[in-house]
């Protein structure tokens, strides 16, 4: 909600140009009225009557002034209280699968995979306001981590507790993540359903065929945006744990199942991107946004509250004030 002010009839402002015309007109004729008399010395005269005389000048500015509220007062200003809103028409449910195995601490993203990828999720989440988010978490074996909702802080807060552990079993379920995001979506009622697959590596985990999954997606109606994460080539990657639990790192080729992600995307609809870095991440994000739009219907609701009486008010106020003034205190001078 807000309040500004406007005025309705601002041509009349056009008028204010009287003000400069009026002054110049005064002044002439104030020159012109005042009779000069040269004296060598003004001693033997009572000069204190000259301070008011010259005062009188304040007479045709409570005037000047009178008539620039007044013409402003024509203007018509008035207050505008303007208060918005918004119902979502068509809302979008969305469902990010996540691939949370070893691979995904990779440090061919800074400052790795995972990391890189929680940033940008967060910031594409902080632009659907309006729309569900539910989120999934797979590696060999997959689970809901948040099912859909419109509470954002959630799901935001489980997007930041989303780490690498091996209590999940190992390797890369492709086929798992997708139908567990299909089972969060089946049931939605939204006009529009999406999950957003993404995987480092090639399914080879898990007891659900990828394509089966995608069937399931179809049936559904819901559309699969693929993300193949991962430079080309070779990347620092986990090759095996040293005693005391951290990890050990070594140059590994990057693998991706791109054929299995862009036919799984095409077959429902969606699209299949490559993030070779974090910024070409960000970008699929942000394509992704503006591909997916929810249909919001916004109401303007309008308040208005005249202004002009107080300057009417104000203005009668000084005219009335130049007149008392005028017939008392100045009265031997104009």
């Amino acid at each position: 909600m807000f309040e500004h002010i406007e005025f309705l009839n601002k041509e009349l402002f056009w008028l204010l140009l009287l003000l400069p015309i009026a002054i110049v007109w005064y002044v002439l004729k104030h020159s012109k009225q005042t009779a000069e008399l040269k004296m060598s010395t003004l001693q033997g005269f009572k000069t204190s009557g000259s301070n008011w005389a010259k005062l009188r000048h304040v007479l045709f500015a409570l005037r000047l002034i009178a008539l620039g509220l007044l013409i402003t007062a024509l203007a018509r200003p008035r207050t505008v209280d303007v208060s918005t809103r918004t119902k979502t028409t068509s809302g979008i449910d969305i469902v990010m699968a996540i691939d949370v195995s070893a691979s995904m601490l990779a440090k061919d993203l800074r400052p790795n995979r995972l990391e890189a990828l929680k940033e940008v999720a967060a910031d594409f989440i902080d632009g659907r306001p309006s729309d569900r988010i539910g989120l999934v978490e797979y590696a060999g074996e997959a689970y809901t981590k948040t099912p859909i909702t419109s509470d954002k802080s959630i799901v935001k807060r489980s997007l930041r507790d989303i780490n690498y552990n091996n209590i999940i079993e190992g390797g890369t379920a492709i086929g798992m993540g997708l139908a567990t995001s299909v089972n969060r979506l089946k049931d939605s009622k939204a006009k529009s359903k999406v999950i957003i697959l993404l995987t480092d590596g090639v399914n080879n985990s898990g007891f659900i065929d990828p394509k089966i999954a995608s069937e399931l997606a179809v049936e559904y109606g819901i559309k699969v945006y693929a993300i193949g994460l991962g430079t080309n080539g070779m990347a620092l990657s986990p090759v095996g744990i040293n005693p005391n639990g951290t990890f050990r790192y070594g140059r590994m080729q990057v693998e991706i199942d791109e054929a299995l992600l862009k036919d799984i995307a095409a077959e429902t609809g969606g699209k299949y991107f490559r993030a070779t870095n974090n910024d070409k991440l960000a970008q699929i994000y942000d394509e992704i946004n503006k591909l997916e739009k929810t249909d919001i219907e916004e109401k303007k609701y309008y308040n208005y509250e005249e202004k002009y009486r107080p300057l009417v008010l104000l203005a009668g106020l000084l005219l009335l004030i130049e007149l008392l003034l005028r017939n008392t205190i100045f009265r031997s001078f104009v």
